[in-house]
């Protein structure tokens, strides 16, 4: 495995957000090997919380029925917590020395997409999938498949027998396991029916509820027999296609978009073989040669939430008012606990349009405070909950981001370095003289100018 400052930038980026402040001292110095040992270190596990306790929310509370101010009043709850869900799992991508599992947590996010009001619901499945991020596929799958969050978000609670839904079937191949053509819709039909009777009760407890479950003999995927809900699951595990499914999803993710047909094959073969070792698959691809080539370096465009985290990792910042960073989310498009559908993000080139880019790039010159926020987010009601008072307000106050930078210890950690080595993957494409000509020649100009920069936008 070759070594080198640019190696290491890789590395970082693909198995966590960046290198932080903390590591630019003595990242030279150490080797790959190093670097990927350290993500794989075994680190406790801390749940993800929010100060409000739990309230009880039950499907038929927020209906018409409802009296409007005790509705209301269980917005602004939901909301807040939500909204603290958000930054605190933000702030552990930001300053956990867990990364790997949190980059991991971050993908499995958007892969098991879920959007739901329910606080408590949202706050089950992110621990879940945190919880689960290296560990083994099949119990990530399984777990989140009984997640209330998930089963209320696919229609699951209203699949009964004899008025099957087939929507949590469908999806639970389409996007989570297999993907499309390796079922027919027969496989899905009969999976609902398998599926009748998973639900949760008002606690978020999973249950099966017998008296709802069609015990009927099923035929799916070429086998037959009195299933359930595990049988299904268990048999779609079964299924090459499956680890193929995602290795595949995984390496465009974390290694190229383009995919080597021959590299995954062999990923997913032994992927399949470890009985979907997560640990092990991606301690596979950190670890190869491959990784390293330099048509996997520098080709990704980070997400909002990866050009976030990655700035306020190696930003020492105060932020006064944290919830100002949800504004940031809306206004680039990617809103931890609201993918836009079931399907999740997409990636690439659709992080950047005419609405985005321009923020993408005034960022650090606002965090910096060096010139004000001129855009407001979009409206979205499924986000906002009717509350737009709050939100025109919180848009206003904005303008001042209220975040300080402490710049002398920039200056004491790059004061023998250069910052483009650090901060930009891809250094070729980068014109030094045009950054420098904006510049003071300060630490914190080059620093502010180089996060400004096009190069900035790739991992």
């Amino acid at each position: 495995m070759a070594d080198s400052l640019l190696h290491h930038k890789h590395l970082l980026w693909r198995a966590g957000f960046g290198a932080g402040i903390n590591q630019i001292g003595d990242l030279k110095n150490k080797t790959t090997k190093t670097l990927v040992n350290e993500l794989f270190k075994e680190q406790s596990f801390t749940e993800i919380n929010y100060d409000t306790p739990d309230i009880p929310i039950s499907d038929d509370m927020m209906d018409s029925r409802t009296p409007a101010e005790k509705k209301k009043e269980m917005q602004r709850i939901i909301r807040e917590q939500n909204n603290e869900l958000n930054l605190n799992f933000l702030n552990q991508m930001v300053n956990s020395k867990d990364q790997m599992r949190e980059k991991m947590a971050f993908f499995w996010h958007g892969h098991f997409a879920c959007r739901v009001n329910n606080s408590k619901f949202s706050k089950q499945l992110l621990n879940t999938i945190r919880k689960n991020a290296l560990g083994n596929f099949k119990d990530l799958l399984f777990e989140v498949s009984q997640s209330p969050a998930m089963l209320n978000f696919l229609n699951n609670q209203q699949n009964k027998k004899d008025h099957p839904n087939e929507n949590f079937a469908r999806e639970v191949m389409e996007l989570f396991t297999m993907g499309r053509g390796n079922y027919t819709e027969k496989d899905i039909r009969e999976g609902a029916r398998a599926f009748t009777g998973w639900g949760y009760d008002k606690e978020g407890n999973f249950k099966e509820r017998k008296n709802l479950h069609d015990d009927g003999t099923k035929t799916f995927l070429g086998k037959t027999g009195n299933f359930t809900g595990t049988d299904i699951l268990n048999i779609i595990l079964e299924q090459k296609a499956t680890a193929t499914f995602i290795t595949t999803k995984i390496y465009k993710f974390f290694v190229n978009e383009k995919v080597d047909n021959t590299i995954v094959e062999q990923l997913s073969t032994d992927f399949y073989q470890s009985g979907y070792d997560l640990k092990k698959l991606m301690n596979d691809i950190f670890s190869s040669t491959w990784f390293y080539d330099q048509k996997n370096i520098g080709n990704r465009i980070k997400s909002p939430i990866e050009l976030m985290a990655g700035m306020m990792r190696m930003l020492p910042m105060n932020i006064q008012n944290p919830e100002n960073l949800i504004v940031y989310q809306k206004l680039l498009g990617q809103m931890l606990l609201y993918p836009p559908n079931v399907a999740g993000w997409p990636n690439g080139k659709s992080w950047i349009d005419s609405s985005t880019l321009m923020v993408r790039l005034q960022i650090p010159q606002i965090w910096s405070g060096l010139r004000p926020l001129e855009y407001s987010p979009r409206q979205d009601d499924d986000i906002d909950m009717g509350m737009k008072s709050r939100e025109t307000a919180m848009n206003k106050s904005f303008k001042n981001p209220n975040i300080t930078i402490d710049w002398s210890r920039l200056e004491k950690v790059f004061a023998d370095k250069n910052c483009e080595e650090y901060l930009i993957q891809n250094t070729k494409t980068l014109d030094m003289n045009s950054v420098k000509n904006f510049s003071d020649k300060s630490i914190k100009m080059n620093i502010i100018n180089l996060m400004s920069t096009p190069e900035y936008q790739l991992c």
